[in-house]
């Protein structure tokens, strides 16, 4: 028989939350953390419609005495690998989605702790007691249902739906609760009257098709009618190795960039030649100040761990976004490598003189060098060695700290089958 033994935890407002336990002085107050762009925030300053990817100027405009904190990357990080280490007591099936929100499979911890439910409750007790955070989940026996009802249940809650009785918790649900359904997507859904999730699953497909296409049509209608075979999987594939940084929402030029790429490339690069991978595709991000947001992709010859030949190409792309877009602020920045394999002996391609295509006689050097700082780094430490440009160059509030604590052991920056995984502003609310 069916249980709802799928969870999916995730800690509420968790980079503010965090802020609050490291500074107590804050408690009670509207906070956000963040520097152009607010990436959490407490629920009293949401009282006053702060969100989570505002800017921050626009969240002033709603909440003036909203008290604007950094944030310790340190501290998020070690409080998020004390709360995975509580998931773990309870199953050794943890899937993390991100730094503060993980999938668990408990049906076979049943035995040991009680129902799904008194296993909620446990592990919610257990994250308060140890931390001071406040963790919502849901439990059902579909992942995607299970995420949905954590959402439902927050702040600070728990939602367990039973077998059976699914199709009468999602279906009188905002369609803005299914995975997939942006702004723009639920606009589209409530022009032709579709308002609740249980409207998509009334609808023919054939009708949906012709709203969304086939692809999107496909998820929403399965979702809808609950139906999601995935299991819980402790460790995905990496298919794309990234990272990211926000940045105050600015019009920014070539030259404020490239100190970024470096210091992102930097520990990307790092990373594959960590795992003894090389990358073949380089993405970046461009993030602008009204929060839309351009990919730009571009793929070598060969594939490359160097961090010059991956910085050169990423700065290429990023020229390109520029020259499309010269006059918009722009308030984040991310590159991503995709095409990975196995990191072999650089073949070099011959005619090739720029390292940005790879295979050139350059790159051995660069390989080197690379070599070089790694060994620097073990021996001494991270901060051993770094990019001249961190020293004379403005360095957004974040860094690029943020971007790498997306899983505790530094797992999310690697993405699985959902493609590349970039960190979200943290928004609790659909």
């Amino acid at each position: 028989m069916d249980v709802p033994g799928i969870l999916h935890a995730d800690l509420d407002a968790f980079y503010a939350a965090v802020a609050v336990l490291e500074d107590p002085s804050l408690a009670g107050k509207p906070v956000a953390v963040g520097s152009g762009v607010v990436l959490s925030c407490t629920y009293e300053a949401r009282e006053f419609g702060v969100r989570g990817g505002m800017r921050v100027v626009d969240a002033r405009a709603r909440c003036p005495q909203l008290i604007l904190v950094d944030g310790t990357f340190g501290a998020y990080s070690n409080y998020s690998k004390t709360v995975f280490g509580i998931f773990e007591r309870y199953t050794p099936l943890v899937e993390p989605l991100s730094i503060d929100e993980a999938f668990l499979d408990v049906t076979g911890s049943i035995h040991l702790f009680g129902s799904p439910r008194e296993i909620c409750d446990r592990i919610r007790n257990d994250v308060r007691t140890e931390t001071g955070l406040a963790v919502s989940v849901g439990a059902t026996t579909r992942k995607f249902l299970s995420k949905i009802a954590s959402q439902v249940a927050k702040p600070d809650g728990v939602i367990v739906v039973e077998p059976g009785g699914e199709d009468a918790f999602l279906h009188p649900l905002p369609v803005s609760y299914l995975w997939g359904v942006g702004p723009v997507t639920k606009k589209k859904l409530n022009t032709f009257g579709i308002q609740t999730i249980g409207d998509i699953a009334n609808t023919p497909d054939d009708s949906l098709v012709a709203m969304l296409g086939s692809g999107a049509a496909g998820h929403m209608g399965a979702l809808a009618r609950n139906q999601d075979p995935r299991a819980i999987s402790r460790t995905r594939k990496a298919k794309s190795i990234g990272a990211q940084s926000a940045v105050r929402s600015q019009r920014r030029d070539l030259d404020d960039i490239v100190p970024i790429l470096h210091r992102l490339t930097d520990r990307v690069a790092a990373r594959l030649r960590k795992k003894d991978m090389a990358a073949r595709t380089v993405t970046i991000r461009i993030r602008f100040g009204d929060l839309s947001a351009v990919t730009r992709s571009a793929t070598m010859q060969t594939p490359t761990a160097s961090t010059q030949a991956i910085v050169d190409l990423a700065t290429k792309l990023v020229k390109k976004v520029l020259d499309e877009f010269p006059k918009h602020e722009i308030s984040l920045v991310g590159i991503s490598t995709s095409g990975l394999g196995v990191d072999e002996p650089l073949q070099l391609a011959l005619g090739v003189d720029d390292i940005a295509l790879g295979g050139s006689p350059k790159e051995l050097e660069y390989e080197a060098l690379d070599s070089s700082v790694d060994e620097l780094r073990r021996k001494f430490g991270r901060d051993a060695i770094s990019h001249g440009s961190d020293l004379l160059s403005e360095r957004s509030s974040f860094g690029d700290g943020l971007s790498e604590v997306m899983t505790p052991d530094e797992r999310l920056v690697e993405a699985g089958d959902g493609g590349p995984q970039y960190i979200d502003f943290d928004d609790d609310e659909t």
